[in-house]
C-alpha cells in the first residue's frame, strides 16, 4: 500500500513540473516573435503629440518700476581751520629776558699800583764821609785808584754791610775803603713813602798820592 501512493505523487509533481517548463518556453518564443510588441500596440493604443504654440498678446510689457528716491548727498564742505595759540611758558619768557637783557659793563680796570716814592741816602752834613787812611805799603809801592763799594745804609743812618762792586786794582786799597765805610760813615738814611728804609748805596772812594 505504501508504495502505490508514492507512485502517484512522484506522477503528479513530474507533470506539474513539466507544465511549468512548457510555460516558460513559450513566453520565452512569444517574446521573440514581436509578440510583446503588438500587446503593447493593443493595450496602449496610438500615442498622439501636440505643439502647445505660446500665446502673444499686442499688450506692450509693463514699464520698469520707478527707481527708489535717493536723496542726493551734501556738497562737501571742509572743516574750518582752527589756530590755537599756547602763550608761551614762564621759563621760556624768563630765558628770553635774559638773553635780550645787556651784558653787564666790565668793572673798571683796578688803578695800577702806584711806585713807592724812593729816596736815597745822601751824605750828613754833620758828619761827611772821611777819607780812609792811606795804606803806607800801598803809598811806598805807588798804588793808587779810585774803588766804588756797595753800602747798606740803616734807617739810623749807619753801614751795615759794604762791598766791592769795582776795584781799584789794588787789595790793600779796597780793603781800606771797606774797612772805613763800616766803621766810621754815617749817612741820612733813605725814605720809601716818607719813612725811613734801609737800602743799598753805590758810592765812590779814590786814593792819591798827593793825599
Amino acid at each position: 500500500m505504501v508504495l502505490n501512493e508514492d507512485t502517484g505523487f512522484f506522477t503528479r509533481r513530474s507533470l506539474l513540473f513539466f507544465v511549468i517548463i512548457g510555460v516558460h518556453v513559450a513566453l520565452v518564443w512569444a517574446l521573440n516573435a514581436g509578440l510583446s510588441s503588438k500587446l503593447v500596440q493593443l493595450l496602449g493604443g496610438p500615442m498622439e503629440t501636440t505643439l502647445i504654440e505660446e500665446v502673444q498678446t499686442d499688450e506692450p510689457p509693463p514699464p520698469p518700476p520707478p527707481a527708489p528716491d535717493i536723496d542726493a548727498p551734501p556738497p562737501f564742505v571742509p572743516a574750518p581751520e582752527v589756530s590755537i595759540s599756547l602763550a608761551p611758558e614762564t621759563t621760556t619768557t624768563a630765558i628770553q629776558a635774559t638773553t635780550t637783557r645787556p651784558p653787564p659793563a666790565a668793572p673798571p680796570p683796578a688803578p695800577a699800583a702806584r711806585a713807592p716814592v724812593v729816596v736815597l741816602p745822601k751824605q750828613d752834613p754833620r758828619r761827611g764821609i772821611t777819607q780812609p787812611e792811606y795804606p803806607p805799603a800801598s803809598r811806598r809801592a805807588g798804588e793808587a785808584g779810585t774803588v766804588q763799594l756797595r753800602i747798606f745804609v740803616l734807617e739810623n743812618g749807619r753801614v751795615r754791610e759794604a762791598q766791592v762792586s769795582q776795584t781799584s786794582g789794588f787789595p790793600r786799597l779796597d780793603e781800606a775803603a771797606v774797612r772805613e765805610a763800616t766803621r766810621a760813615w754815617r749817612f741820612v738814611p733813605g725814605t720809601q713813602d716818607g719813612k725811613p728804609a734801609g737800602m743799598w748805596h753805590e758810592i765812590k772812594v779814590t786814593f792819591r798820592l798827593t793825599d
